[in-house]
């Protein structure tokens, strides 16, 4: 092995261990020397890609290309450069011709795919002025791309790359069954893939008949690989909202029972008790009221998955309208515990301690409704 053969073997083991800025001090140097090395401009374009320098990584691959034109690697990195700089619609050449250097590779067919798509898309907006594309037409202008998505997953079928491509085009053309697969099977292959798990895991939440506690506890177990997802951990605070909201309900049932028990507003069918109120009878609903909260609120709270546990604390310390829950849910049982616990002698009393539980509370539930969305 020579002196310049050494080089390019010390700048790939630079390359190995991430030290791009060395191999290009290394690479620069040895091609001074020798510019005829087709692999030490290949590598040096890797490193400018790694560098986030596209447009010095496509020179690089472009000498590479000028001396060997079907060699695969300047191929793919050109490819890959290009998009980087902005470049999807005009790489459809290059990337057929990395496929016709080598047809088995399935990396190139699937770029390929993903650069068919996106034009095709594009040309078909440009061409229509709406934006707007329907499936049918998503369909017919997605058959070359879903093709060479599906050529490129027999050759790759352990590739992400390709089953990403696949499952994009899928869902795109409205093919959900098709889509879910892919993601399936994307999380098969790597079962921490974020976007796979941030669609699954959105389509199990927002399920009909999926209430918020599964819904909080689905979204905390794709927390749980992704911990510092955005995405993940808003709809975990929604549905942890969602939680706390329901308290309320359960505030306000307390509120009606005692309101009832004092029978607050008489009628000729149901005359006002007589007052004071048994202890005994005070007592009963009390422990009604405790029954309410202990089934409504603590047991589902205790049966919570301990992210869910956390993130309800979390919540309430962060966020303004989780406070606002709590603190109402808090205020209205506050008052159906005073107008049951008291011994009153007359109404006005305990009728305006229920308007001051209700009426804050109720409005606030019909003002907030969206927050639940």
């Amino acid at each position: 092995m020579t002196a310049l053969d050494r080089a390019v073997e010390r700048a790939h083991a630079l390359i190995e261990f991430g030290r791009h800025d060395q191999a290009l001090e290394l690479l620069g140097r040895h091609l001074a020397e020798d510019p005829g090395d087709i692999r030490a401009w290949v590598k040096l374009s890797y490193c400018h890609l790694h560098a986030d320098e596209p447009e010095k990584a496509m020179e690089a691959a472009d000498e590479a290309l000028r001396l060997a034109p079907a060699d695969y690697g300047a191929l793919l990195l050109r490819a890959q450069a290009m998009v980087r700089n902005g470049g999807w619609l005009d790489v459809e050449p290059v990337l057929r011709e990395a496929v016709r250097v080598a047809p088995d590779e399935p990396y190139p067919r699937a770029m390929l795919a993903d650069a068919v798509w996106r034009t095709a898309v594009v040309r078909h907006a440009q061409a229509t002025g709406t934006g707007k594309i329907s499936f049918s037409d998503t369909d017919r202008i997605s058959r070359e791309a879903a093709d060479l998505a599906m050529e490129a997953l027999r050759l790759g079928p352990e590739n992400i790359y390709a089953h990403e491509v696949a499952q994009l085009i899928a869902s795109t053309c409205g093919n959900g069954t098709v889509s879910d697969q892919l993601d399936e099977a994307i999380l098969r292959i790597d079962p921490t893939h974020s976007g796979a798990l941030t669609r699954q895991t959105e389509k199990a939440a927002q399920a009909p008949g999926v209430s918020a506690t599964r819904a909080a506890e689905l979204y905390a177990d794709a927390l749980a690989g992704q911990p510092d997802h955005p995405f993940m951990q808003q709809q975990l605070d929604r549905a942890t909202y969602r939680l706390l909201r329901g308290t309320r309900w359960l505030a306000l049932l307390c509120l009606v029972v005692a309101g009832a028990m004092v029978n607050l507003f008489p009628s000729d069918d149901r005359p006002a008790p007589e007052l004071p109120l048994p202890i005994g009878q005070r007592l009963w609903v009390i422990v009604i009221m405790a029954v309410v909260w202990a089934f409504g609120a603590w047991r589902r709270y205790r049966k919570l998955r301990g992210g869910v546990q956390l993130n309800v604390r979390s919540l309430i310390r962060r966020g303004r309208w989780a406070r606002i829950a709590a603190a109402q849910s808090s205020w209205a049982t506050l008052c159906a515990l005073l107008i049951a616990g008291l011994p009153w002698t007359s109404l006005p009393a305990p009728r305006l301690l229920f308007w001051a539980g209700l009426v804050p509370t109720a409005a606030t539930i019909w003002f907030d409704k969206k927050k639940t969305r």
